[in-house]
């Protein structure tokens, strides 16, 4: 069965746990670049490692994926304690708004949605990864946002030996640099809050540049709406206080494995009157 590019497959070495998306072929080598749909890896695979599934596998596949993000969506809702609940006096309310910059459209597609569903004002914007520390800085400057989260996809690369560092990843180096030029932009991380990281991403040295939380502290998978699930607590803590940080690492959909991070202040502000529009 030929594998063309934009085709969906699974890894036969993997016991086709991932449904990816083929970005490119390198015809010479025979191998394939990958992205995953939902989780935000890359990989590649030799083309005989890789199947496409049938039309009922991916329509059930995706038919799971949104049901998943409808139930981690409501859950946060129901848990947070300012979304939808009723006040005396009636406050302005008043959460934290977020850049996100995504290496992929479709996550980012995702992620907007998810924003809105919260009622978190925010800008994403689809930037490879490699174009993210090149634009950053004027992107913050132009948008002025409380939280900036730059993701994509990332990963272990194969083969590598010796002293952990971003050599070791597909797109960790590229995280890292964002995260130096936004913190020289805003050096307090409170009054800037960053979430980077993608897959397996090197947490130490995101942490290092100045990210307040950052994936991946055991080099797992995580998952499309992790960086919203986490920044989402930031934005609807009172700046009174901190965000509980186990609190905002158990709202993640992949937990302290997948996501870590320090005590960061909140950016959430209450108003009064509230005016009649």
């Amino acid at each position: 069965m030929e594998i063309a590019q934009g085709d969906i497959v699974l890894r036969l070495s993997h016991g086709k746990d991932i449904f990816f998306k083929v970005v490119s072929i390198d015809q010479q080598t025979a191998t394939a670049s990958l992205r995953g749909l939902d989780i935000r890896l890359c990989a590649d695979a030799p083309l005989s490692d890789l199947v496409k599934p049938g039309i009922g596998e991916i329509a059930n596949f995706r038919a799971k994926s949104l049901k998943l993000q409808a139930e981690i969506i409501s859950q946060v809702r129901a848990e947070n304690r300012f979304v939808g609940k009723k006040k005396q006096p009636d406050f302005v309310e008043i959460p934290g708004t977020v850049l996100h910059l995504d290496g992929d459209p479709e996550y980012m597609d995702t992620c907007r949605r998810a924003y809105n569903d919260l009622k978190i004002v925010n800008t994403c914007l689809y930037i490879p990864e490699k174009e993210q520390s090149s634009r950053v800085g004027p992107l913050l400057k132009q948008y002025n946002p409380d939280i900036l989260v730059v993701t994509g996809h990332d990963g272990m690369n194969k083969g590598l030996s010796g002293d952990d560092g971003p050599e070791n990843y597909h797109n960790s180096i590229e995280f890292i640099e964002a995260v130096t030029i936004a913190r020289s932009y805003q050096p307090s991380k409170d009054d800037l809050v960053i979430f980077a990281g993608a897959c397996q991403s090197w947490y130490q040295g995101l942490l290092a540049a100045g990210a307040n939380f950052a994936s991946s502290p055991e080099r797992i998978l995580i998952h499309t709406l992790d960086p919203v699930m986490v920044v989402q607590k930031v934005a609807y803590t009172s700046v009174a206080r901190t965000a509980n940080i186990e609190e905002t690492l158990q709202q993640s959909v992949t937990g302290p494995s997948g996501i870590g991070g320090i005590e960061t202040r909140g950016k959430f502000r209450l108003g009064l009157p509230k005016v009649k529009q």
